[in-house]
């Protein structure tokens, strides 16, 4: 087992608690910083499957949800959809999270579906995705067919909605608890609705599901003057601890958390705010420790093309976004891998994300890892690695803002919990 120091005391975790602390208005200084403060972790049950609460009976044996890390063998995953997915209306959360190039894009075909043809190509790629996991023994479940241009009000705004393609953002399996994330984007705000039938039937079968507080996205969640313009802007901002969502109420998207057993990593970022990582933090003590930990990066959303853990002290950190307390995992015996630099053609569309998907891969287990069938030099860093290659070409799915982490969610890993960082 690894030997690792928690990221919590000592001059670096002070520093980095008045870092934070001094951006916020006062009556969050004091639980902003006990984010920094790993809670102590409690005796834990051994069964896989087990519920602490003792007021109900024991979880069933049949429990189909159960999953503590990023890297145990894969047995059952939800896949996403592509189908009916919509751009979304250019707000203002949607400009800062989006290439500046783009946005001609969104405010022309806001609310309308994105391009058919590559759509369709997109929809194609996902299938032959879910087939290849099929194949390789791992059950597949895929959330249902909503229409995302349905126009919806609430007390507070008026949207479309998006998609259901990326079930890492908005669903988080801890252990045997579902836990679907409350989002930021207006758009996104009714997206759990496609997984409700798959989570209804999680848990009838034993697992325990949580949904965090739906934030109102009333237009105080908004920096509605978040000045952008450039990259150098949102670098300055970014180092500044500076995001379009404020401190009104908590929000986050799952796909900003990362787990290693006990252990669970966030950014802050412009989707996941302190509120929401505090609620996190509490909702999972004691059997769980969350840490934050940031990166040098001008549009932090979703920390899975930036910091992706695949297996027990071994992490592909972005090289063009360093994380800043890459040295304490370092000094711990990680080991840290930069993947080389991703070989998406420029001409590509990626309206939602960056080149870096190439580093979000999907471990089937320590040995087996789903990576692009287009990104050679990366299946080359894997198999030097000792870990073999399943090639799935995804190149429009990729488009609609994802990499296979992001498609998919898994729902149950064959393995127990563990704590890599005693």
């Amino acid at each position: 087992m690894l030997r690792v120091r928690c990221l919590r005391g000592g001059s670096r975790g002070a520093e980095a608690a008045h870092y934070i602390g001094s951006r916020l208005r006062g009556v969050f200084t004091g639980w902003v910083q006990r984010t920094f403060q790993s809670t102590q972790a409690a005796t834990a049950s051994q069964n896989t499957c087990a519920a602490d609460d003792k007021a109900t009976s024991p979880v069933p044996k049949d429990c189909l949800v159960c999953s503590y890390n990023e890297w145990d063998p894969l047995e059952e995953v939800i896949v996403g959809r592509a189908e009916n997915a919509c751009v979304p209306p250019f707000s203002v959360e949607v400009k800062a999270n989006t290439y500046e190039k783009y946005w001609g894009f969104y405010q022309k075909f806001g609310g309308q579906s994105f391009p058919k043809d590559h759509l369709k190509k997109a929809i194609a790629e996902i299938e032959e995705m879910c087939n290849i996991l099929k194949g390789e023994g791992v059950i597949v479940k895929r959330p249902d067919p909503i229409d995302w241009s349905v126009e919806y009000k609430t007390p507070d705004f008026e949207s479309t909605g998006m998609y259901a393609a990326m079930p890492r953002d908005i669903l988080l399996v801890v252990g045997n608890e579902i836990i679907e994330a409350p989002m930021a984007w207006r758009a996104r705000f009714f997206e759990y609705r496609a997984y409700r039938r798959l989570i209804k039937d999680y848990f009838n079968s034993g697992a325990k599901w949580t949904t965090a507080p739906k934030p109102t996205m009333a237009d105080e969640l908004y920096d509605q003057n978040y000045p952008i313009h450039s990259v150098e802007d949102r670098h300055k901002l970014a180092a500044q601890g500076k995001f379009v969502t404020t401190e009104f109420e908590p929000c986050f998207d799952a796909a900003d958390f990362i787990r290693a057993g006990r252990d669970i990593f966030v950014q802050r970022s412009q989707v996941t705010n302190y509120m929401g990582i505090e609620w996190m933090r509490r909702h999972l003590a004691p059997d769980y420790r969350v840490h934050i930990i940031s990166f040098k990066d001008p549009n932090p959303m979703h920390i899975d093309a930036t910091f992706n853990i695949i297996g027990p002290g071994l992490v592909l950190s972005n090289p063009d976004r360093p994380c800043h307390q890459i040295e304490l995992f370092k000094k711990a015996g990680w080991t840290v891998i930069q993947p080389p630099v991703p070989l998406i053609p420029d001409d590509h569309p990626l309206w939602m994300s960056s080149k870096w998907l190439s580093m979000n891969v999907l471990m089937l287990d320590e040995k087996r890892v789903m990576v692009d069938a287009n990104e050679t030099s990366t299946q080359k860093m894997f198999e030097k690695l000792g870990i073999s290659t399943i090639k799935v070409n995804i190149r429009h799915a990729n488009s609609l803002g994802g990499g296979f982490h992001c498609w998919t969610c898994d729902i149950r890993r064959r393995g127990t919990l563990q704590s890599y960082f005693d």
